[in-house]
């Protein structure tokens, strides 16, 4: 009875130690040998597949006089891509963004820098790249820039970009252009609702707080006098300042904006990092426009000088972890060099020590995520300073949890599907993710979304909310595959009701648009292609009849509000 007793206590502990999160620097060993130097406030890192090959790439910005380093991904392993074509560029590097400016299937590259001023390069195909900067209707001065974070703010299809500058001295605000579709900008920061002031803004993201189907932006801004900002896209080519009315305009240190929904309810979350002396905050959205900081509550305020960070399902467990690197390189016992935050599922992290990352003794600035040898289990990009080669640090967790991966390809929508909201349901159990271009702190994670699925080996379905309003709908997916959804291939038909009990009918529309909802209907919104609203009312019925033989030919985007909840979609009438 005894030895039997001590098997299957053996057995327990042998299995539980399996099940443990692990990841090991691998970055040299798969022939990532590559240093960013030793810029203050460090140097960018991007995580994306550049080449459309279907294998995450590594790009990493450097220190004035260092070439980027440009890492293609060969099956799993990491060679210096030493057939990019890119104009001499040695200037000091902050972000290195990888984005289709122009809607071709292929990778434009847009690398910031705080010495010289802002690159845009087109991809002319075969690796060759055209500085097209001065065309472009871009600024080419110094704007001493950090982050770059890229959406389509006004739907139109085309990918805008917010540049986020900072400096110590000099007054450098932050500036928005809108993207005319055709390799020119247009500086539209005052029209937008941006002021001209200097808040010291290190970055930014793209994401839908409230999911009204428009991109607003939030702002992390160094130094305690600065504030963050929240901006609410007001749906006209617009923001409306809510920072005190959502309690994010908060007063910090303020380095990384990253963005995740750690407690699956639907309303997309943010982490900001911080010094140790408040720590970081971890910003809970409440789903009514307000935020509470849930940091010290869920054990992630961190005390160590923080900056990248980045949500991920590490264990693919089904709920969202964070990874958080530091400046301090570990000798201090006082202050962590990097962080790992396990999620409990009950709004709270475990703060392992036991997850790996051995050997972190650098000063780490950016990391970015990405899952280098398609085995389903996200693996870390950091980007270090003083010298110190970067690290990959390889997901080596072992269990028997399932995963899917979603890549997108829009159509009417950006081509990389920036700016969709994906949803999975397993047995009544939601995951959600919204696809960024730009994120956290100068960095930029793979285009591809992973999404851990335990031990269930379908998925019951997977919904993509674009930007342009379209929704696809798959069912009864399979575990352990890379899904890949092209915009309207998987679109909500006629008369569809989909999980929440809500249904529309007739699409195409002639008179009368008809709704039906389990819950009751608070607003419906309806705008042209254009954002421009045609219909506004509020409700409060299961069923509302909207008049529309007042409606041009065309196709229209309509905004549902059930008051805990919402639902887009498109209607051609």
């Amino acid at each position: 009875m005894k030895k039997e007793y001590l098997f299957y206590s053996l057995l327990f502990i042998t299995n539980l130690l399996s099940a443990q999160v692990n990841f090991v620097n691998r970055a040299t060993t798969l022939g990532l040998v590559a240093t960013a130097g030793d810029t203050y406030a460090g140097n960018g890192i991007s995580f994306c597949d550049y080449n459309n090959d279907g294998w995450d790439d590594i790009t990493m910005a450097t220190r004035e006089g260092y070439k980027i380093h440009f890492f293609k991904n060969v099956n799993g392993h990491f060679i210096e891509d030493e057939e990019i074509s890119i104009p001499n560029n040695t200037s000091q590097h902050k972000q290195v963004v990888w984005v289709d400016i122009d809607n071709d299937g292929d990778k434009d590259l847009f690398v910031t820098s705080n010495t010289d001023g802002n690159k845009l390069y087109t991809n002319s195909g075969n690796s060759n790249f055209v500085d097209i900067t001065l065309v472009s209707g871009l600024p080419t001065e110094n704007m001493e820039s950090y982050g770059a974070s890229w959406g389509d703010y006004d739907n139109d299809g085309f990918l805008d970009v917010f540049i986020s500058n900072r400096s110590e001295t000099d007054v450098q605000p932050n500036y928005f252009y809108r993207n005319n579709g055709d390799n020119t900008f247009t500086d539209v920061t005052a029209e937008a609702g941006f002021d001209n002031n200097s808040h010291m803004t290190f970055c930014s993201a793209f994401f839908d707080y409230n999911n009204d189907g428009w991109q607003d932006i939030y702002l992390s801004s160094d130094k305690y006098f600065n504030q963050n900002f929240l901006y609410h896209n007001n749906g006209d080519g617009t923001f409306s300042d809510v920072s005190t009315a959502s309690g994010t305009g908060i007063f910090i240190d303020a380095m990384t904006t990253t963005i995740g929904d750690f407690n699956n309810d639907g309303w997309f979350d943010i982490y900001v990092t911080n010094t140790p002396t408040d720590g970081n905050v971890l910003f809970r959205n409440n789903g009514d426009g307000t935020f509470s900081n849930l940091a010290i509550f869920s054990g992630t305020r961190l005390n160590s000088y923080s900056w990248g960070a980045v949500f991920l399902d590490a264990d693919n467990d089904m709920d969202l972890d964070i990874y958080v690197s530091c400046e301090f390189d570990g000798s201090n016992p006082a202050y962590r060099s990097s962080a790992f935050y396990k999620n409990r599922n009950n709004n709270t992290f475990e703060n392992s020590r036991n997850s790996g990352f051995e050997g972190d003794a650098a000063k780490s600035y950016s990391n970015a995520v990405g899952d280098f040898n398609n085995d389903g289990f996200p693996d870390i990009a950091v980007s270090n300073i003083n010298y110190e080669n970067m690290y990959l640090w390889e997901n080596q967790t072992v269990n028997t949890n399932n995963w899917l991966k979603v890549k997108l390809t829009g159509v009417q929508s950006n081509r990389d599907g920036i700016g969709s909201r994906l949803e999975i349901s397993i047995n009544g159990d939601k995951q959600y993710r919204y696809t960024h271009c730009g994120e956290g702190y100068l960095s930029q994670n793979s285009n591809t979304e992973v999404f851990g699925l335990g031990t269930n080996d379908v998925v019951d379905y997977v919904k993509v909310t674009w930007l342009s309003g379209i929704v696809d709908y798959v069912e009864n997916v399979n575990a352990n595959q890379l899904l890949e959804i092209t915009e309207g291939s998987y679109s909500l038909g006629l008369n569809h009701t989909v999980e929440t009990g809500f249904s529309y009918y007739p699409n195409p529309i002639q008179n009368t648009l008809h709704l039906k909802s389990e819950n009751p209907i608070r607003s419906v919104r309806i705008y042209s292609l254009l954002g421009q609203e045609v219909f506004s009312k509020s409700f409060n019925s299961a069923k509302v009849d909207i008049n529309t033989s007042n409606f041009e030919s065309g196709i229209y985007i309509a905004k549902i509000d059930f008051g805990k909840g919402s639902e887009t979609i498109r209607i051609i009438k």
